[in-house]
C-alpha cells in the first residue's frame, strides 16, 4: 500500500460548523482523502488548530452498513434515509468541542467502500497491517500537535480496533483512550487480554465500552445473536479479565450492570434489557460518543448523561 499518500495529500483543513449552518455546506467542505484497498478518510478539524492546546485525535471506525455522511448525522426531512438520525457523531463532536475548548479535538471518519470492517479483514489477508499502518501514518499527519490518539468505534466498527490490537507487538503510548460503543463483537482472551492489560498499565490510559443486553433480542423469529457472539457477552468477558488486575468494581443496578475502576478511566455501562428490544444505535444516539471521549476526565457527565435525552440536539444540522 502507498501508505505515502496519505502523508503527502492530506492538507490542513478548518472546517466551521457554526459558520456554516447546512449539513451540505458544512460536510461537503470537509477534507476527504481516498487511499489504497478501498478506504476513505474524512477530516473533521476544529476552526483553529492551536500548537499551544493539547489535541486529541478520535480515530471514528464507521458502522457496518453505514456511510460516513450517515454517521455524522443531520436533521431528517421527507425522503431521508433513517440512517442520518441514529448516530450524529458530528453533533457530539460539536458539543464536546463547546464544552472543552482547551483541547483540539479532530475526528477522522474511517470508511471502506465494502461498508463492513469485518468484511473488509476478510478479503485483505494483511489487514490487520494495513491498519496498523494507517494508524500510524494519521499520528505522523499529526505530529507537530503531539496528538493524543483515541480509538472509537461503533458496531462492526469494533473491528477495525481489534484488528490494530493485533498489529501491535503492545500498543504505543500515544494510544490514549479505545471505546467500544456497542462493538465487542471480536473480543477474545487469547488474543486481546494481555495487550489490553500491558497498555492499561501504563499512565493515564482509558477503556470505555457500552453495551446492551442483545441475547434476549428476537428479530424475525430468531435469536438475534448467539449466546457467545453478541456484545452482552463479550462485554462482561472483557471486563470479567480485567476485573482483578484493575480492581474493577461491579455494580448490578435496576437499568445496567456497571464494571469501573475508581477514576473511571476504565468504564463498562451494560445496558440491561427486559423487554427484548434494539439498542443497537440507541447506545450511540443517546449521548455514547460524548461519553466515550469524557468519562473520567473533568468533564464526565457535565450538561449530558449517558442513556439520557440528546445534549447536542443544537449542533444538529439541518
Amino acid at each position: 500500500m502507498r501508505w505515502s499518500l496519505l502523508i503527502f495529500c492530506v492538507v490542513a483543513f478548518k472546517a466551521d460548523l457554526k459558520a456554516q449552518n447546512t449539513f451540505n455546506e458544512y460536510f461537503n467542505s470537509l477534507k476527504k482523502v481516498n487511499i489504497d484497498s478501498g478506504i476513505t478518510l474524512t477530516f473533521d478539524e476544529p476552526a483553529q488548530l492551536n500548537s499551544k492546546k493539547p489535541t486529541k485525535l478520535i480515530l471514528f471506525a464507521l458502522p457496518n452498513g453505514n456511510t460516513t455522511a450517515q454517521t455524522f448525522g443531520k436533521k431528517l426531512t421527507d425522503g431521508d434515509d433513517w440512517h442520518f438520525d441514529i448516530q450524529h457523531i458530528g453533533a457530539q463532536t460539536a458539543f464536546i468541542r463547546s464544552l472543552d475548548r482547551h483541547t483540539n479535538y479532530i475526528v477522522v471518519y474511517i470508511e471502506n467502500e465494502l461498508k463492513s470492517w469485518p468484511a473488509w479483514r476478510r478479503k485483505f489477508l494483511t489487514g490487520d497491517q494495513q491498519i496498523g499502518k494507517l494508524v500510524e501514518g494519521l499520528a505522523k499527519r499529526y505530529q507537530e500537535y503531539h496528538p493524543k490518539i483515541t480509538l472509537s468505534s461503533h458496531s462492526g466498527g469494533g473491528s477495525f480496533i481489534f484488528g490494530y490490537i493485533n498489529s501491535q507487538i503492545q500498543l504505543p503510548t500515544y494510544i490514549e483512550r479505545i471505546g467500544f460503543l456497542d462493538a465487542t463483537y471480536g473480543y477474545e482472551t487469547e488474543k486481546h487480554q494481555a495487550k489490553l492489560t500491558n497498555w492499561l498499565k501504563t499512565k493515564n490510559k482509558s477503556l470505555q465500552v457500552m453495551a446492551y443486553n442483545d441475547s434476549v433480542v428476537v428479530y424475525n423469529g430468531k435469536p438475534l445473536v448467539s449466546p457467545t457472539g453478541g456484545t452482552w457477552y463479550r462485554s462482561q468477558l472483557m471486563a470479567k479479565d480485567l476485573q482483578i488486575e484493575f480492581n474493577l468494581k461491579k455494580y448490578d443496578l435496576p437499568d445496567r450492570v456497571n464494571w469501573f475502576n475508581k477514576s473511571h478511566l476504565i468504564d463498562f455501562s451494560l445496558i440491561k434489557n427486559p423487554e427484548g428490544k434494539i439498542y443497537h444505535t440507541v447506545l450511540v444516539e443517546k449521548n455514547g460518543f460524548i461519553r466515550l471521549l469524557f468519562n473520567g476526565t473533568t468533564y464526565q457527565d457535565k450538561d449530558y448523561q449517558f442513556w439520557g435525552d440528546r445534549a447536542y440536539q443544537q449542533y444538529v444540522l439541518q
